[in-house]
């Protein structure tokens, strides 16, 4: 079966059902990639900087010979690998429930997809021991380089928004857990980030990813959605208000910005502000982060003292030592109040795009109550003061 070169669209439609390898070096891999691929490098970072200086400085022929030198010894151990792949790959399409065909299925077992960085000589040369062994293979056309430029191209595309609002301790993210679950359609960019957003959001979680993996992986969920809709992906309805439910963010997330083309759009889209009293987030707040480690969170209130005042955040840190978490947390909280309206103000056109939903309290059920009411909600204007101050402060 001969190797075939394809496009991004027929590449990424194939690889919802067949292994994608990509056989970049691992420092390249772990920098970014196509959400989903495997690595299975024809050479290590070392190995890649040694043929690079060969074929610049020695020429072509010189860099193959010496990419030959290292590719040799690891085709059994990369045939393996390609097995166990193809067996991972049946595997879980055949304990999938109620699977639907699919278009882009094809009627071959061994079937490979694979990218290196421009299309060239490193998914060549693995394409053609893979096609030698007896694998159906494709290669994308202009490789990994090929999939970021449609990256970012598809982020230019008209999108349909639903910004969720509210001031910290909302619950916005359980709130959109709810809608996804009611049938919304959803991408949570917190998750996509590993951050919550504020300077303590990292604390307990995993790395984030590079700000390319993270555009990466935005766009592999907004594509999800289009396929879920059987839709243009710019365009995606579902039950209840249309378009896709996004947290009201900063445009950075921790180490992570979101793209400008999203994040302008996001900006003129309808806001769903979730309006719930201070007391009743400083509780959910406090059961959210209460347990964290307390060196990290001092560290993190360290990193924002400038902006939270010298003072307050001497008593947050102080409050946090003595033990007394709602002390620090109301302090923190008052702070991020101001902090987001704030931010909210700078937004244009304010008043068409916002929409109050009143809630007594946090939990995922106001996401039901805010699908009640988004037929009658009615454009509202924010107070220009916080309704709860800091309260009392120890000495």
């Amino acid at each position: 079966m001969a190797v075939e070169k394809i496009n991004i669209e027929r590449f990424l439609a194939l690889a919802k059902v067949h292994p994608v390898i990509d056989v970049r070096s691992p420092g390249e891999y772990n920098h970014a990639h196509i959400p989903g691929a495997f690595n299975l490098p024809l050479f290590t970072d070392e190995e890649r900087k040694v043929v690079g200086t060969a074929y610049k400085q020695e020429g072509r022929e010189k860099a193959i010979k010496i990419g030959l030198d290292y590719f040799g010894p690891k085709m059994n151990k990369m045939i393996e690998d390609v097995q166990s792949a193809i067996l991972n790959q049946q595997s879980a399409k055949s304990n999938r429930q109620n699977a639907k065909p699919d278009d882009a299925q094809l009627p071959i077992a061994d079937c490979i997809l694979l990218y290196c960085w421009r299309g060239g000589m490193r998914s060549a040369g693995v394409a053609w021991l893979l096609d030698l062994y007896g694998c159906k293979v494709y290669t994308l056309l202009g490789g990994y380089k090929k999939f970021r430029n449609h990256v970012l191209g598809t982020f230019k595309s008209p999108f349909q928004f639903n910004i969720l609002g509210g001031y910290t301790g909302s619950g916005k993210t359980e709130v959109l857990k709810k809608l996804r679950e009611d049938g919304a359609f959803v991408v949570d960019l917190e998750a996509i980030a590993n951050h919550k957003g504020s300077a303590f959001g990292n604390i307990g979680l995993p790395p984030q990813p590079s700000q390319e993996m993270f555009e990466n992986l935005l766009y592999h969920e907004l594509r999800a959605l289009s396929d879920q809709s059987n839709t243009e992906i710019s365009i995606t309805p579902f039950r209840g208000l249309g378009g896709i439910w996004l947290e009201d963010e900063s445009q950075r997330i921790g180490l992570v910005n979101i793209p400008n083309d999203i994040w302008n759009q996001m900006r003129q889209s309808a806001l769903y502000f979730l309006e719930i009293p201070f007391e009743e987030r400083l509780k959910y707040i406090i059961s959210e982060y209460g347990s964290l480690d307390r060196e990290k969170m001092t560290d993190a209130i360290k990193r924002i003292r400038e902006k939270l005042g010298g003072l307050n955040a001497k008593n947050a840190i102080e409050f946090l030592q003595w033990g007394d978490i709602e002390g620090c947390f109301r302090i923190l909280l008052a702070y991020y109040d101001k902090y987001y309206l704030k931010a909210l103000h700078n937004r244009e056109s304010l008043d068409a795009l916002l929409y109050r939903i009143d809630c007594k309290s946090v939990t995922p059920e106001n996401a039901r109550k805010l699908v009640r009411q988004t037929q009658y909600l009615r454009k509202a204007t924010m107070p220009s003061t916080l309704e709860s101050p800091i309260g009392p402060q120890k000495p």
